[in-house]
């Protein structure tokens, strides 16, 4: 089984991510870290109910990784947005085999205290015109949630758009059971969060 875990914003670069989710959400986003496997930094907004968001960009100071980023950071372009949604479990390995091919396999990750198993594709593209959830295991260090000082939002909406949204649904309903989380057929794929702020209800996409 899964749950929710966090979502992510992807950006051309990290200033201008950050720049969209604190002009869309009204609060400041906390310091992240590095992560050098990738060759990518993030900054994180610590969300209700044990979630959180990422704003997470390539690294221009990091050394080009031996592989293919992870949320198809490679093929980034134009304007920030809301890229993947990430689900937790506890039993990663056991997992995978259920879901589609292309969801990825385990690499192995640290941050300073925080450890924990991802499930990245090789060619960093996770199925389904990436809407499908990435995957991650969280090991010892606790979890960033933890660790992040409450923003005063809540995650009340995932929208995942795609013209296979049935299918999509389909495939994770024997192992994911979220009532924030909304399949709808569209033309395009694509994410839209609603959000409960200090300013009212508040959208990224």
């Amino acid at each position: 089984m899964m749950e929710m875990d966090h979502i992510a914003i992807s950006g051309v670069t990290l200033e201008d991510a950050v720049a969209y989710v604190e002009d869309a959400l009204g609060v400041a986003l906390q310091p992240g870290g590095k992560h050098d496997v990738f060759g990518t930094h993030n900054k994180l907004l610590g969300l209700e109910d044990g979630l959180y968001l990422e704003a997470i960009s390539t690294d221009p100071d990091a050394l080009v990784p031996l592989r293919s980023r992870w949320f198809d950071l490679d093929r980034v372009s134009g304007p920030p947005r809301l890229s993947n949604w990430i689900c937790r479990t506890d039993d990663l390995t056991g997992l995978l085999p259920a879901l589609p091919d292309g969801a990825g396999w385990p690499v192995a990750l640290t941050r300073g205290q925080l450890s924990w198993d991802m499930a990245v594709p090789e060619d960093g593209v996770l199925p389904f015109d990436n809407m499908h959830p990435a995957l991650i295991q969280w090991k010892a260090g606790g979890h960033p949630a933890e660790m992040l000082a409450p923003s005063g939002c809540r995650l009340l909406r995932l929208v995942i758009g795609h013209p296979e949204a049935d299918a999509l649904r389909s495939v994770l309903a024997p192992v994911l059971t979220e009532d924030r989380i909304v399949f709808d057929t569209q033309s395009a794929p694509g994410l839209t969060a609603e959000f409960d702020t200090p300013h009212g209800t508040r959208v990224l996409r």
